[in-house]
């Protein structure tokens, strides 16, 4: 039930249902989109958290929080590209707006840095500038000219600022925050006036992490992180993004407040310089599945860069772009390596795996410490290089992608195919999967 239209399943085409079916087996915090033209759909809002609980939650208040950025709304016919274009804005369709200030400086711009021989955005066929369809490209390239956008308006839920809903503790419980980062700009969290722990990432949960204060939660397109805390700390108190730059996302804070507390006791500060806790390698020190020297009956290389293409931007996988990427290919059973290489310049590559989870083993050839990290999505930074492993228990046909949809669409996308497995999903000619 992954919902790829033309790999697990075709399009529910307008006036179209499908009813989707699995088992709730494995707790933990998840998220729903479209998987159609997503760096379009998604960006317009077709999405949703999905939470597993467990059969007994050991905290008393259980918080969803999805982040996401935007652009003000009914700006993208005045204003000159990557000033004002609407987070959803295609063809006159505007998205969801909420109130807020503040810019992103130059990290939506990112896939157009740091490339040699580029001539800026108005020479290229489908990216000159005007935020309308004139017909010098396609959907992908409208896209891609939207990547390019900065975010100006920054929300928690749905809502920005001071229209975010305070999140409501009493003292003495056990809150647990589930993050979940459903845009395409990282994002760095902080959580003021409290001690807390990182409880699980990306549903996956996270044994013997030590506390932390005042030190900032990274969180890329795609992943999730939960942290819990202990409410013994009577006020008022905002969980906020750091993110780079003067004000970079404000408006994406949320007030915790405490039921009969009657005086405010903070401030936003988010533009304080704190350190960023290096999740791969926290909580108890243990032995994982899988480790780098044991024997795999499949090895993989993914080397990810960026380029430059007949219609604008790439964003490749060993040199190719979906659906010429070379796949992965397994038989059930079989136990299975990747070195994941980022080679783009300045692009971070948040690189989602369908229908497996994975352990990632090293870091530019460092073996990781602490609890065994377990994920399903992964952000690699510009020159970084990973190990991961899984085991291939989940016949089918499962695409593994850049969570920053926009460079899905641009190309950067492959797959997991298990020998024998025959779907019978037939493509249909309008089927993009991403």
């Amino acid at each position: 039930m992954d919902g790829v239209p033309g790999v697990t399943q075709n399009l529910v085409k307008p006036g179209e249902e499908f009813v989707y079916e699995f088992k709730a087996t494995v707790a933990g915090t998840y998220m729903y989109h479209s998987h159609q033209e997503s760096a379009e759909q998604v960006d317009m809002g077709l999405y949703g958290a999905l939470v597993v609980e467990e059969p007994e939650s050991a905290y008393d208040r259980d918080f969803t929080l999805i982040l996401d950025e935007w652009t003000k709304a009914g700006e993208s016919d005045a204003e000159p590209a990557g000033t004002g274009m609407d987070h959803g804005s295609m063809g006159g369709m505007s998205g969801p707006s909420s109130q807020g200030t503040g810019s992103q400086g130059m990290q939506g711009m990112q896939g157009m840095q740091g490339m040699q021989g580029m001539q800026g955005m108005g020479d290229m066929p489908g990216m000159s500038g005007d935020t309308k369809n004139d017909g010098m490209g396609s959907p992908q390239d409208m896209s891609m000219l939207m990547h390019t956008m900065q975010y100006d308006i920054f929300t928690i839920n749905g809502k920005s600022g001071s229209l975010v809903q305070p999140l409501t503790v009493k003292e003495g419980e056990r809150v647990r925050i589930r993050l979940i980062n459903m845009g395409y700009l990282r994002h760095d969290l902080h959580l003021h006036g409290h001690s807390f722990t990182v409880v699980a990432r990306d549903g996956q949960p996270v044994a013997g992490g030590r506390p932390l204060k005042d030190q900032l939660i990274s969180i890329a397109p795609g992943e999730r992180v939960d942290i819990a805390f202990t409410a013994d700390n009577p006020g008022t108190w905002y969980l906020e993004a750091h993110d780079a730059g003067a004000a970079a996302a404000s408006g994406m804070k949320v007030a915790i407040a405490y039921e009969g507390a009657s005086q405010q006791t903070d401030q936003p500060n988010e533009t304080a310089q704190l350190p960023v806790v290096d999740l791969l390698n926290y909580g108890q020190d243990e032995q994982g599945p899988f480790t780098l020297d044991q024997e795999y009956d499949v090895q993989y290389t993914m080397e990810l860069g960026t380029g430059m293409g007949e219609n604008g931007v790439i964003y490749t996988i060993n040199g190719k772009t979906f659906p010429d990427t070379p796949p992965i290919r397994v038989k059930e059973g079989d136990l299975v390596q990747v070195r994941i290489v980022n080679r783009s310049p300045t692009d971070e590559h948040p690189m989602h795996l369908h229908g497996h989870f994975f352990q990632v083993l090293s870091r530019n050839g460092k073996p990781l410490t602490g609890a065994p990290v377990i994920k399903d999505t992964l952000n690699v930074k510009p020159g970084e290089e990973y190990v991961i492993a899984f085991r291939a228990d989940n016949p089918g046909n499962w695409v593994f992608h850049c969570h920053e949809l926009h460079h899905a669409a641009g190309g950067m996308v492959t797959q997991v195919l298990y020998d024998g497995y025959v779907s019978n999903v037939q493509p249909e000619p309008d089927a993009r999967p991403e």
